[in-house]
């Protein structure tokens, strides 16, 4: 996977499917072969004999039962991620009320409230990410006591657990730290603190506060920055989930690209790469993707999903940028595809995989439960058929 990062010839195309929550779904429901049945992620892709997948970490894998009081606010506190962001300065009361969790931030400029989702459907689709059923920006009155969080925040350093995960994965894929899925300061306003209609809203409305309030989330974003460059972690991972009709190729070149950019550049001075998860629609995206010198493109997804196509993902890129992932979920699924369709697809597929370089290939965004494991295999020996890669 090194080598294929670095454009280097390999033995054979990486393949490193997420099936994390495939494996969680599958073991609820009973529905596993039966020497997988109690297996590990580990133990699963080790009797594959593929790559590990560590990129997206479990949402439930906490040091501790409170560690994800500030998940409406898009902040956690996992094993696998190198730094914990602290906030001072405000009261902050937690409430269990069955499935949902209430949080209350009380600041010299108002009470904030937040509430999350987390039930037992989730449960048994594999889910490990709770929902966020209210957000934390109701109106303009918040925007004081939301400025207050981040401008109090306090980014410390939290290296043992990536480190523990990092021999776990060991030489078995690349083990990723989980920075932030914000891309910069407003992408996190934008992501996690507003529903997006009140988003856009508050910029035609509140340009003005809405500035003043990235800047208070800068005062965070710029420790964590320092925390990452000095972490242990050799690809560690900022910004998720983008989409052309929503961080719209203007707003990602004015709000996201330049901090993406200079995240990347304070981690290549560490000799570290940068990955960002682009999972979504990148139409229009891509030549900024190049422009914010990232190093990986995680869980790029392509047509029939989206409207790109792998080859032109791969010439926009020429190189310049590994992709990971690059098979759609929806192809491993009987009911969208059949056995012919599901053929042909992989045909057309190989076609634009090219050469080959530069890719880490893998399911976007991740395997889907009622995925067979046959379709996974069958993509597992075209890897095979494909052979080295020579760039």
């Amino acid at each position: 996977m090194l080598a294929a990062l670095r454009g280097e010839p390999t033995d054979r195309i990486p393949w490193a499917p997420r099936l994390d929550l495939w494996l969680k779904a599958n073991q609820q429901a009973g529905t596993l072969p039966a020497k997988y049945r109690n297996a590990s992620l580990r133990d699963l892709t080790d009797g594959l004999g593929w790559a590990y997948h560590g990129v997206v970490p479990d949402f439930r894998d906490l040091r501790g039962p409170d560690d994800d009081v500030h998940r409406a606010l898009g902040v956690w506190n996992l094993w696998p991620m190198p730094l914990q962001i602290v906030f001072d300065n405000v009261d902050i009361t937690r409430t269990a009320d069955g499935d949902r969790t209430i949080v209350e931030y009380a600041t010299p400029h108002g009470t904030l409230r937040t509430v999350t989702l987390y039930d037992d459907a989730m449960r048994r689709a594999g889910i490990t990410i709770s929902h966020v059923a209210e957000q934390v920006f109701k109106s303009a009155d918040d925007y004081a006591a939301l400025g207050h969080l981040f401008a109090n925040a306090r980014v410390v350093p939290q290296y043992d657990g990536f480190e523990a995960f990092a021999d776990h994965v060991g030489d078995r894929g690349i083990a990723v730290g989980w920075v932030a899925v914000a891309a910069s300061p407003m992408h996190w306003i934008q992501r996690e603190m507003m529903p997006l209609d009140t988003f856009f809203y508050e910029m035609h409305d509140h340009p003005a506060k809405m500035l003043r309030l990235a800047e208070q989330v800068e005062v965070c974003w710029r420790q964590m920055v320092e925390v990452a460059c000095a972490s242990p972690c050799d690809v560690l991972l900022v910004g998720a989930n983008y989409d052309s009709m929503v961080q719209y190729p203007p707003f990602f070149a004015e709000h996201i690209l330049p901090w993406l950019r200079d995240f990347a550049r304070a981690l290549h001075g560490r000799g570290k790469c940068l990955l960002t998860h682009t999972d979504g629609e990148n139409t229009g995206l891509l030549e900024h993707y190049v422009a914010a010198e990232i190093d990986i493109a995680d869980s790029v997804c392509p047509t029939p999903m989206t409207r790109l196509s792998l080859k032109e993902v791969r010439d926009a890129f020429a190189g310049r940028i590994t992709i990971m992932g690059g098979i759609p979920s929806v192809a491993l699924l009987p009911s969208t595809m059949d056995d012919r369709q599901f053929d042909e697809f992989l045909d057309r597929f190989f076609d634009d995989v090219g050469r080959g370089d530069h890719l880490i290939l893998g399911v976007s965004d991740t395997t889907p439960p009622a995925a067979p494991l046959e379709r996974l295999i069958r993509i597992a020996d075209r890897v095979e058929a494909f052979g080295p890669v020579a760039p």
